[in-house]
């Protein structure tokens, strides 16, 4: 039978979960009153499917279900939402569902616009559909289509800027405008009581034009940092929604005397793809995410109500604060590129550590504020500017962070005070440029690897080279596990080596990759190694086994991969998507099979997740085939007839059976039992057509015997009958089957009554020690076998020397018994040894 490993394709380890930080992309969201709950809802697009908030608070309410291809366009009207894709559009009841798909478009839709009863769809072609077809009027293309409060009138939104007020009963223009920013990109009006209209255009500037003065009002700059997807009024509200392909949702509200809005709310992630994530802390509830805009965000696992932004990097945010700088493009840092953070003094001081694309200075962070911090850490002896920090690590207290320049150098500076500490090495630590720092759990040991294929041992306290390993390539990227000491390395010929702290030695070597590895993550405990490459495959190699457990292939390359502090979610990252993508640990909730994978094995393309959890698929019957795998083990009773087996007993079986005396002493009742005084619960009748109650017996024959009949008491026991057999057969497992199944009591009364004393006799008590013997021979029921044989020599030690018979089976137990502890005594005392060993030998 073909193995299930070969079989397998896709992933048996980690599933898709769900997508986090997606809120928006560049197509325009829509606005819909609902007159059950009277609250507005907001749709925004995100790909494949869409989100509907609520706009009083922004709360996610509902995640579609997902379309065959990305969504182009989309509208809405009292009751069902509408997207587009491709040449088709679907209507979505409930935010959800797709209730009726439209066809006859031959090109890609980009307009949909509710009209009554009717929908107006209109296609890449210039193609209107309500019913029929005609071509455009305005010998340019038609880039935006709204309703206006006023009957019969529409505006348009043209490519060359401008705006037209249209009545479409009498096919007349009312009024034009015309922006300077480009293509109109979507329209709105207000309608609580002020005649104005907002306009969108591509470089986030929203134009607001007074329909009676026929005149530009005024103008909100940089309302989002791409174009305007979409911008929306709601119904009598001074509220504008709008949305963009910077991946933001904002609500402004109009409160003001000059008639401009400020923002209210907002949900944001980033705007452009992400350079590194990162979870923070030890619950696994946040990650921290840098990305090509140049924020530093953190997106919560939990609910988006947690998100928060730490803001743009500013080169001096005290200058800005002091002039009162508007437009801060000129004074942002460049994207981050790596990052460290540790919580351990987050309260007290700044604790994310943050190197800069292309810059020197290294920026420090502050989470609990959400903001850049008070340091920029630089040598102060280097002025030249092609020297950029290309590492970083902050220690596990909090105290010091390690810095990797392209020169070479590698420093240590104090983040409370931000004070250099010194410099590892006499001028340099590494010929080449630094690619990775790293500092163990206790601050004794600093590794450092540089592009000239060395790899560095420091003390952290003297900064004095300890040891060195050359490797055989440059590395790429370098990982520390401080809790196991296991040291992953990326090197440039796509392979993989991890070495252990302690030893300084490689312990593992993996190959596979067909690219750059990009990034790694350890499993929290530190038994998987899970590394993400341009080969577009992300691996998980065990390293007590040295295998490959687990390979799957995505669409799009992963650029990083952090593993959860508490290993329920592996977050990634990827080429040209602005989200964070969470896989689950199936290892944590089903049964996996973790052999490695074959040397031929083929991995198959896992979809990423979306912003919905994904539901668990229900698989045919057909599809389930039997696997050798995943066959549940049934363990023998006894692996080897040479070692020593225990039973499966509870302890309260037989560890007591020496102490029952005095169990029973503590036991006993202060005072006598008390008869109940009232009626009994049945009350005895006379059977009979006619019931009645039966009188109580009393019994007045003072001639009576008090003398108790012994005739029951003389009968011999199951257990005793089952001795006498096994004289006669040899067999004893029926006996020994009616001890495990009595308690303590039980068992003891069974031993005390094979005394010739109390009904038994010398043969059933030399056919009990036979059975022990039996017992030891086979190395089975061990501990059992201990307690019946010590509760027996309590019992019936003083008569044991004068009986020849007993004597002898007495002698030869003693001798069994001997042998069996000796030999256990030797393996323990071995094992001993091997631990203390292992516990002091590295020390």
């Amino acid at each position: 039978m073909e193995r299930a490993s070969e079989r397998r394709t896709a992933s048996a380890l980690f599933a898709g979960f769900r997508a986090l930080g997606l809120f928006s992309n560049d197509i325009p969201h829509v606005v819909r009153f609902s007159a059950l709950k009277r609250r507005f809802y907001v749709t925004t697009c995100v790909g494949k499917s869409f989100h509907t908030y609520d706009v009083q608070k922004l709360s996610l309410v509902a995640v579609s279900n997902s379309v065959p291809q990305d969504i182009c366009c989309m509208a809405a009207d009292g009751r069902l939402v509408f997207a587009a894709y491709g040449n088709v559009f679907s209507a979505f009841a409930r935010n959800k569902e797709i209730v009726h798909t439209f066809k006859g478009h031959k090109a890609e839709i980009h307009f949909l616009q509710p009209f009554g009863d009717h929908i107006i769809s209109v296609d890449t072609d210039g193609i209107l559909i309500i019913w029929h077809i005609y071509s455009e009027g305005w010998k340019v293309g038609v880039t935006a289509l709204q309703q206006a409060p006023a009957v019969d009138v529409v505006a348009i939104g043209l490519m060359s800027g401008q705006v037209i007020i249209h009545n479409i009963k009498f096919n007349e223009t009312l009024m034009k405008f015309r922006q300077d920013w480009g293509p109109i990109t979507s329209i709105s009006f207000r309608t609580d009581g002020h005649p104005v209209m907002a306009a969108g255009s591509p470089c986030g500037h929203i134009g607001l034009w007074d329909l009676e003065d026929k005149k530009l009002i005024n103008q909100m700059r940089n309302a989002h940092s791409t174009a305007i997807a979409g911008l929306t009024f709601l119904h009598r509200e001074p509220l504008l929604v709008t949305n963009g392909a910077d991946n933001a949702l904002r609500i402004w509200i109009f409160d003001g005397p000059t008639g401009e809005g400020r923002l209210l709310r907002f949900r944001m992630g980033h705007s452009a793809p992400l350079t590194n994530i990162r979870y923070y802390g030890q619950n696994g509830q946040q990650i921290l995410s840098a990305s090509q805009d140049g924020t530093l965000q953190s997106f919560s696992t939990v609910h988006e109500k947690f998100n928060k932004s730490l803001g743009h990097g500013l080169i001096n945010k005290k200058r800005v604060k002091r002039k009162g700088l508007q437009n801060t493009m000129s004074v942002r840092l460049p994207p981050i590129t790596k990052f460290a953070a540790e919580e351990a003094r987050e309260s007290d001081w700044d604790g994310i550590i943050a190197c800069h694309q292309g810059k020197l200075s290294c920026s420090t962070w502050n989470y609990q504020k959400s903001t850049i911090g008070a340091y920029f850490l630089k040598p102060k002896e280097l002025k030249k500017d092609d020297i950029t920090a290309t590492a970083v690590d902050i220690t596990s207290c909090g105290n010091f962070a390690v810095i990797g320049l392209s020169s070479g150098t590698v420093d240590v500076y104090n983040m409370q005070s931000g004070i250099h500490r010194g410099s590892f090495g006499k001028d340099q630590a590494h010929k080449g440029s630094v690619r990775g720092v790293a500092v163990d759990g206790l601050n004794q040991l600093t590794v450092t690897t540089g592009s000239e294929g060395l790899l560095k041992f420091w003390n952290f306290k003297n900064k004095i080279l300890i040891h060195s390993v050359s490797l055989s390539s440059s590395p790429n990227i370098m990982l520390l596990h401080r809790d196991s000491g296991i040291l992953g390395l990326a090197l440039d010929d796509f392979s993989i080596s991890v070495l252990d702290i302690e030893t300084r030695k490689i312990v593992r070597e993996f190959s596979g990759h067909q690219g750059q590895i990009n990034d790694m993550a350890f499993s929290p405990d530190g038994r998987w190694l899970i590394s993400a490459a341009m080969d577009c495959s992300i691996r998980t190699w065990d390293l007590p086994s040295g295998c490959l457990i687990d390979c799957f292939l995505l669409d799009s390359a992963p650029l990083n991969v952090s593993m959860s502090p508490t290993g329920d979610f592996l977050a990634t990252s990827h080429v040209d998507h602005l989200g964070i993508y969470l896989w689950s640990n199936i290892s944590l909730y089903s049964v996996v099979s973790l052999r490695p994978l074959p040397a031929d094995y083929v991995p198959s393309i896992v979809m990423l997740p979306g912003t919905c959890q994904t539901q668990d698929v229900e698989v045919s019957e057909e599809t389930v085939e039997p696997s050798d795998e995943l066959i549940e083990y049934d363990s023998p009773e006894q692996l080897n007839e040479q070692l020593v087996t225990l039973s499966l007993l509870p302890e309260s079986r037989w560890k007591n059976l020496l102490n029952l005396d005095v169990i029973k002493k503590k036991n006993k009742p202060k005072e006598p039992p008390k008869v109940p005084k009232s009626a009994p619960f049945f009350i005895p009748t006379i059977p009979g057509l006619v019931p009645r109650y039966a009188a109580p017996e009393q019994n007045n024959d003072p001639q009576q015997s008090k003398v108790v009949n012994l005739g029951v008491l003389a009968q011999k026991s199951d257990f005793c009958l089952k001795l006498e057999e096994g004289l006669v057969n040899n067999k004893y497992d029926t006996a020994l089957n009616l001890l495990k199944e009595s308690g303590p009591s039980g068992i003891e009364t069974e031993l005390r009554s094979l005394s010739p004393d109390c009904g038994g006799s010398i043969e059933v008590m030399q056919s009990f020690l036979k059975m022990i013997g039996m017992m030891l021979d086979r190395k089975r029921d061990f501990e059992l076998a201990q307690a019946y044989l010590a509760l027996f020599l309590k019992l019936h030690l003083k008569m044991l020397p004068s009986e020849p018979v007993l004597l002898e089976e007495i002698t030869n137990l003693s001798s069994q018994v001997e042998e069996n502890w000796t030999h256990l005594q030797s393996l323990f005392n071995q094992s001993m040894c091997i631990l203390n060993y292992l516990k002091s030998a590295l020390l």
